[in-house]
């Protein structure tokens, strides 16, 4: 009896200890960059915590939720976020939600949450809604298109870090609740990212990405007026508090041994569990690696031979006045850059000769979302009133660009 008193008290035991992970902790936001000053300002990856005798009810309490938001904009959606900012009590705890108001044929246009797996319910109206995958293995097949027809009642998931979005196809207005399994999911208006960013994108990136002339680029002011999404999401706890409290994280489990090798044809099945893998980019002269995202790695890129000219933009910013922000440098032999989880970068060689980098990617199977691929090369293709409404241009447009033939590279 001893024994088995033993054992079921080990159970319990190690059901209510703290795990301990062997992975850093998930990020909270678009980038935390260190201060290596110590007398500088502490930016942590969060927000600090209240003394616990001073907490009450009504920091876990939000009232309103019931109120529409208004949707007379250029996409006939509003979003009402409930996060940190407006719920303190959600504080560390890992989850956040959002009220979505659509007016007749309004859109929650293609986007991304980088933290974040996003679960829908609707509760009026009926919606078209629909997800596109990682760019395939093979890279004869296309990345795939899941939609559905949503009715009241109706559930339906969007993973992590992939594009998607939700467009009301009915008579009358329609109503949404989600819940984001981060108090931070972060999100990524596709249009806004890549044709609206501050500084703007290299010209020359654009038109050997999306497959169009530069005039179509140049005169993006359609596109700008694309209204930002009001998902402000706050900061969350100390590093400390973090590393000590019980959450999930957005990166490969935690291996339990030395290894795992995986038992597949795979010539790299010594990573399986390893949280890490890697890639080699040539590119030839102007050659691109164009806009995409990682939607479960963060990538760390070592330039070998030749020039490029590289950058990543961020999140949608909380001020719906500004713009995504744009960072972008030259890189010659020898430069590393950073590419932060889920965001949209780029390579492109700007020099007389080949170029060559190596990659490092925070994840065994990172996944990678090339944008134009996968907006306007989907299998089934996204229907085109999604599209011109998103991007904010004429039919004949979408058109065009969902006949290009869109190769996937990686």
């Amino acid at each position: 009896m001893k024994i088995i008193f033993g054992f079921l008290a080990t159970i319990l035991i190690v059901s209510l200890a703290p795990f301990s992970y062997a992975s850093d902790p998930s990020p909270l936001q678009d980038f935390c960059v260190a201060v290596n000053d110590s007398a500088a300002a502490v930016f942590v990856n969060g927000k600090f915590c209240k003394n616990p005798d001073m907490v009450v009810a009504d920091d876990f309490f939000l009232s309103g939720l019931n109120k529409p938001g208004n949707t007379s904009n250029a996409v006939g959606s509003f979003v009402t976020p409930v996060n940190v900012n407006q719920l303190p009590g959600l504080n560390t705890l890992g989850i956040s939600a959002v009220r979505i108001d659509y007016a007749q044929y309004g859109l929650n246009p293609p986007h991304t949450h980088p933290r974040a797996t996003e679960i829908l319910v609707v509760l009026e109206g009926t919606l078209y809604v629909g997800f596109v995958t990682s760019n395939p293995a093979n890279p004869a097949m296309k990345n795939k298109l899941f939609t559905k027809y949503l009715n009241p009642g109706d559930v339906f998931v969007f993973p992590e870090g992939l594009i998607h979005f939700q467009f009301n196809v009915g008579k009358t207005n329609a109503v949404a609740f989600a819940g984001l399994s981060s108090q931070n999911p972060g999100v990524i208006t596709i249009a806004n990212a890549v044709f609206g960013s501050d500084p703007p994108i290299n010209p020359a990136v654009l038109t050997k990405a999306f497959q169009v002339e530069k005039n179509f680029i140049a005169k993006p002011s359609n596109i700008y007026q694309l209204i930002k999404m009001k998902i402000i999401f706050g900061f969350l706890a100390t590093i400390l508090i973090v590393s000590l409290a019980p959450f999930s994280y957005a990166s490969d489990p935690s291996p339990l041994q030395d290894f795992c090798v995986a038992v597949n044809d795979s010539a790299a099945a010594g990573l399986n569990t390893l949280g890490i893998s890697a890639v080699r980019i040539d590119y030839a002269q102007y050659g691109l690696n164009p806009p995409h995202t990682h939607p479960r790695a963060t990538e760390i890129l070592v330039v070998l031979e030749g020039t490029l000219y590289v950058g990543f933009v961020t999140s949608n910013p909380a001020n719906p006045a500004m713009k995504n922000k744009l960072f972008t440098k030259y890189l010659n032999p020898g430069d590393v850059f950073v590419f932060p989880e889920g965001l949209i970068h780029f390579q492109f060689n700007v020099g007389k000769t080949n170029a060559v980098a190596f990659a490092g990617l925070s994840s065994q199977n990172p996944g990678v979302i090339t944008i134009a691929n996968a907006v306007f090369g989907s299998d089934p293709p996204i229907n085109p009133a999604v599209l011109t409404k998103a991007f904010q241009v004429e039919k004949n447009v979408i058109d065009y660009l969902q006949a290009q033939f869109w190769t996937n590279i990686g």
